[in-house]
This record gives structure tokens, C-alpha cells and sequence, in this order.
């Protein structure tokens, strides 16, 4: 089945994307983002690589194949990211802008039946490919954040929340439903480590 509504969420979420980044310069490129060790540029990458992987998939899934991600795994992830994010902004804004475009499209050619084709991703978990739509909106929505530019998860949609909150719950289990006093937003921003709180238990990793 063809996943409509999220392919219709991602086209927003990246339309929104866009409009955050274009007023990045080349010192915003370079200055630290939220994520560890990474620049925003590092953030940019790795999100315009995201997409890349996206489409490959999604190509894959046409011909009735299975393909890595990434080629290469993590470490040809990692090897990606490094190689795209020293770029000047303007190259980075395009990038990200032209492989988001890219997966739509990629998406929309897609016939009926590649959307339950078998897909796999970086870490060897396999998902039909309507799955990973989803998994596009949540990148772009969450890595949003992560550039410090004025994004912030009190700017999530309903639509969001409501969609997310309980599969990252079923996902953390006894140690989500330890927390309490957090509104809707607080409690996804938590959730995904982009919300702390002395009081709040301390998640397990991701995984």
C-alpha cells in the first residue's frame, strides 16, 4: 500500500527544512551543532546523505533488490558525512534542498508493489519500504533541531506528537513510562535526547 499520508508529511517537513536552512552562511556551517562532534554542516550532510540513502532503497526496491544504505556501512557512512559537510553553505543549502526532491520523486514513480519490498539499513534491520517514509519524516523533524536555528521541538506538529510519542514508548518500554511532568512535547523531545531534566531517568541507548 502506498503510504500517502507520509509521503505527503515528509514533503512538508522537508519544505520547512529548506526554509530553516536558507539563510545559513558559511560560519553557521562551521559552528558547533547540537550533536556531538559534529558542525551543522556535519548535520546538513548527513541529512542530504540520508536522503540519498533513501532513494537508493527505494530504487532498489523497484528493480526487486536489496542494497545497503550505505555503502560501506557505518564507517562508509561516517566517510560520507565527513566528505560532504566541509562544503560552503550555499553547496550545503543545494544539497540538501536537491536530494530531498529527490526522494519525492523517487517515492512518487514508485508502483504499488516495491512499497512492500524488503529494504535494510545501517545497522542489518529489515522494514518493508513503506516503512521508511516515516523514518524520513522523523530525520527531518528531529535533525531540525539539532542545527540551532531557531527549530525547537515546541515547533512539532500535533500530527507529530501523536504519531511518534507512543512508538518511542513502545520502543524505551518501563523506562519511558517512569518519567512524569512533562507536556507532550517535552516528553518527545526527551524521548529522542533532545530534552534533559535532572529529575528524569536516564534512557538506554539507542538502538
Amino acid at each position: 500500500m502506498v503510504p500517502i499520508d507520509d509521503v505527503t508529511r515528509v514533503a512538508d517537513a522537508q519544505a520547512r527544512f529548506d526554509a530553516a536552512i536558507a539563510g545559513v552562511t558559511d560560519a553557521d556551517a562551521r559552528r558547533a551543532s547540537a550533536l556531538p562532534g559534529w558542525t551543522v554542516g556535519h548535520v546538513l550532510a548527513h541529512v542530504a546523505r540520508n536522503a540519498d540513502s533513501h532513494v537508493r532503497r527505494t530504487e532498489a526496491a523497484i528493480r526487486g533488490e536489496i542494497v545497503e544504505q550505505y555503502p560501506g556501512g557505518f564507517e562508509g557512512r561516517a566517510a560520507e558525512i565527513e566528505a560532504s559537510a566541509g562544503r560552503s553553505a550555499a553547496e550545503l543549502i543545494d544539497d540538501v534542498r536537491t536530494s530531498g526532491d529527490s526522494v519525492l520523486a523517487a517515492w512518487r514513480s514508485a508502483p504499488e508493489a516495491a512499497w512492500e519490498a524488503v529494504t535494510t539499513d545501517v545497522g542489518g534491520r529489515q522494514r518493508p519500504l513503506r516503512q521508511l517514509v516515516a523514518r524520513r519524516w522523523q530525520e527531518l523533524e528531529v535533525h531540525a533541531i539539532d542545527l540551532g536555528l531557531g527549530v525547537s521541538y515546541e515547533d512539532w506538529s500535533d500530527d507529530f506528537i501523536d504519531v511518534w510519542t507512543p512508538r518511542l514508548r513502545l520502543h524505551f518500554g518501563e523506562a519511558a513510562a517512569s518519567a512524569t511532568g512533562l507536556s507532550a512535547r517535552e516528553e518527545l523531545a526527551w524521548l529522542y535526547g533532545r530534552y534533559t531534566r535532572a529529575d528524569l531517568p536516564v534512557l538506554p541507548p539507542w538502538g
